[in-house]
């Protein structure tokens, strides 16, 4: 584990590394964010990063079926609800308007009632996964199961 997580953590820096080379054109800010870059890596903020990144790539290349497809399914969960509200319920509202009102209203209360950290951790979820899949891509990993 603390291969892989060095790993991703000198990954996170050179990406860093060329975002800030992308962004800043003029030098000398090219320079001051390479400190802060730099800094943050010493602080250990990237390591926070790195730690959490290797959670993920480690519960992706789990054999356990349960483990590597949780957060895709999670993911494709909420895809099911984004395209339920944004299509078919809107769709239906042509024909039954009165209705809508009313389900949008007992949506709208039920989007509340979810905790914000329940919305932190689906965020960092999707965030680490499309992160994985995109560093799998870009590396040409490809996962040999027997």
């Amino acid at each position: 584990m603390g291969v892989i997580s060095s790993a991703v953590a000198g990954g996170l820096f050179d990406i860093g590394g060329k975002l800030i080379d992308r962004l800043f054109p003029d030098p000398e800010q090219k320079a001051k964010a390479k400190r802060e870059l730099e800094k943050l890596e010493q602080e250990g903020e990237l390591k926070k990063l790195s730690t959490r990144m290797s959670t993920i790539m480690a519960e992706a290349e789990s054999d356990d079926p349960w483990t590597s497809r949780a957060r895709p399914s999670f993911m494709y969960v909420f895809y099911l609800v984004i395209i339920s509200l944004v299509i078919v319920a809107p769709t239906l509202g042509i024909f039954y308007p009165d209705q809508m009102e009313t389900f949008f209203n007992n949506v709208g209360e039920g989007f509340k009632a979810i905790p914000e950290e329940l919305w932190w951790t689906f965020t960092s979820g999707y965030l680490g996964y499309g992160a994985y899949r995109t560093y799998e891509k870009r590396k040409g990993v490809t996962r040999n199961k027997p």
